[in-house]
């Protein structure tokens, strides 16, 4: 490289001769150099920038292209070869309150294929279909003809199926091993386990998820290795659950109900000791949501969490026992039920327009006036009414550990005006489910501590704050009893156990607002047992009920809910252990006499 000299001789010279300075040319081919350089630097700088810019631009067309293919071609299972080590697929067992198995995993296998490997097409296509007579035909063999290189045939198989898909001897089609979900009671209990299904999928093992019930909502907790085994123990008890399911059943086929729901709970823990709803599923094949039609017509619909009702005169106990709790009444005030009552312009009336003119108190509960808990209630007065139901938990969801029970919001009026006083003290006016009404009744049942339903195995008692007196509950015990031996709840009593409770038959709202209907109710029968020292709660829901073994249909809760409830009650407290108190035997006709 050949530099030009920065004071070349002859124009120092020359510039001397003329008397110039000679530094200024010096400066002057420095400056000329510089800006070569520069000019040279930014040359090799843009170049450089230019290359750049095209080796992007060709990554981004490469994977946008790339994109595209994807988009447009069939799922395939990249990692065919890859063992699933990284995949968890240990589930942790679920059991009953005695360590019986509701929920556990089968070593099992899944079918794919790998269509390019296959050797006699047509004949493995007529085979799979043999086996699996749900499989499309043609699919298979567009599937099995076309480019791709992996295809899932099934996820699951029986050991039979295996064995005959073996001996197809077709070498395109191979076995994974995969664990799955098995529910081995069937449909007992599907709500409250809800059901699972496969998230990340190998060909070599499988993630099992929960996606309902108690399975979604401990997922975590069953997936999570450090338990180490460790089962889920429930407070459910398999055998109660299976005799509340078949008397369930059994009354709403006798009572011609479109559905029905139970709840047995342990007044002191809140352990939900069984809880059935129906229809039900069975959770080992789980039915997809629908897509249309009202939700409670759904076999996943949890009526007794998700559902939420007015379940009628059930509540009148609640604004009784506040009342005495206020010092308000006692047992023996008398208050005239007669009519007229109007309340915001409304008339109150009884069922069936009786008038049973002059009660007590406990007389109220036994009849079930409605004008007599109305005036109860507006003594209270609508503050005092809603801080105490609040109290009781009837304005929020349970809380029970299964994700659905987000879903059971009571319905509360929007304005709570004296006319919604008076309603929501008999029942109208106030929706909520059949474990909230569990719940409020267990405050009466253990002495007036609010306890909040669990559907985990708790070893001691969960009492919570106290919201009535000892005083106060051992008196809306003796008017519960009441209407059992006296009163509308007649067909309840069970000969040895002392059963106390209260019916309810409320109108169903009509889907479009517009009214009740006259023939459709919600008949309830909300129990508690003994009532001497009382240990469960028992309530019971049919939904459209109708007795039609007399003249005329019989929808109300004493002709169908409880009934029903008396013969789960019967079946079920020798089961828990509940010894019959012994009734004195009457001889009448039988003489003894000594000769």
């Amino acid at each position: 490289m050949i530099r030009t000299p920065l004071r070349p001789l002859a124009r120092i010279l020359q510039a001397r001769a003329k008397g110039e300075n000679p530094d200024a040319i010096e400066r002057e081919n420095l400056r000329i150099r510089h800006e070569q350089m520069r000019d040279k630097a930014r040359s090799r700088a843009e170049g450089r920038l230019l290359v750049l810019g095209v080796m992007f631009f060709c990554a981004f067309v490469v994977i946008g292209v790339q994109m595209g293919v994807l988009a447009n071609s069939e799922p395939s299972e990249p990692r065919a070869q890859v063992a699933g080590g990284s995949i968890i697929a240990q589930r942790a067992d679920i059991v009953d309150r005695r360590g019986r198995i509701l929920a556990t995993n089968m070593d099992t296998y899944s079918l794919y294929a790998h269509p390019q490997q296959m050797v006699d097409r047509e004949r493995a296509i007529k085979e799979l279909v043999r086996i699996f007579p749900e499989l499309n035909e043609e699919r298979l063999r567009k599937d099995f003809t076309g480019p791709r290189k992996f295809l899932w045939v099934r996820k699951k198989l029986s050991p039979e199926q295996k064995q005959e898909v073996h001996d197809i001897g077709e070498p395109g089609l191979l076995f994974g091993p995969r664990e799955m979900r098995l529910y081995p009671n069937g449909h007992l209990a599907a709500h409250v386990l809800g059901g699972s299904s496969f998230g990340r999928e190998g060909v070599h093992s499988a993630e099992v998820i929960g996606t309902a019930g108690i399975e979604k909502f401990f997922d975590e907790e069953l997936r999570d290795p450090a338990r180490e085994g460790a089962p889920l123990e429930l407070s459910i008890d398999l055998t109660i659950q299976a005799a509340m399911e078949q008397v369930l059943g059994g009354g709403m086929r006798l009572m011609n109900a479109k559905g029905a729901a139970a709840v047995l709970m342990d007044v002191h823990t809140g352990e939900v000791i069984a809880i059935a709803s129906l229809p039900d599923f069975d959770p080992n094949d789980r039915p997809s949501n629908p897509s249309k039609g009202r939700p409670g017509d759904n076999p996943l619909f949890n009526r007794a969490v998700q559902g939420v009702y007015e379940l009628g005169s059930t509540f009148k106990i609640f604004a009784v026992a506040q009342a005495l709790e206020l010092g308000l009444v006692t047992p023996e005030t008398i208050i005239d039920t007669s009519p007229p009552f109007r309340v915001g312009g409304h008339s109150i009336g009884e069922f069936n327009g009786k008038n049973y003119g002059k009660l007590t108190v406990e007389g109220i509960i036994e009849h079930s006036s409605n004008r007599g808990t109305g005036k109860i209630a507006l003594a209270i007065g609508p503050q005092r009414q809603q801080e105490f139901l609040k109290s009781m938990g009837l304005f929020v969801p349970t809380g029970l550990e299964i994700v659905e029970a987000a879903g059971g919001k009571p319905l509360i009026p929007a304005k709570w005006t004296d006319l919604s006083t008076v309603t929501v003290g008999y029942g109208h006016g106030i929706s909520t489910s059949p474990l909230h009404l569990a719940a409020g009744y267990s405050a009466i049942a253990n002495g007036g501590h609010v306890v909040h339903p669990t559907l985990l195995k708790q070893k001691n008692p969960q009492l919570g704050e106290r919201i009535m007196s000892e005083t106060t509950t051992a008196a809306a015990r003796r008017m519960l009893r009441k209407v059992v031996t006296d009163g509308t709840a007649s067909f309840g009593d069970v000969p040895g156990y002392s059963v106390g409770g209260k019916t309810g038959s409320a109108d169903k709202p009509k889907e479009n607002g517009g009214g009740y209907y006259k023939d459709k109710l919600i008949a309830t029968f909300a129990s508690m047992f003994p009532t001497t020292d009382p240990k469960y709660v028992l309530i019971l829901t049919l939904d459209e009920p109708s007795d039609n073994s007399g003249d005329k249909p019989r929808r109300t809760a004493g002709w169908t809910a409880v009934p029903v409830a008396a013969e789960l009650i019967g079946r079920i407290a020798p089961l828990l252990g509940l010894r019959p108190e012994a009734e004195p035997m009457q001889q009448a006709g039988i003489v003894l006499s000594r000769n």
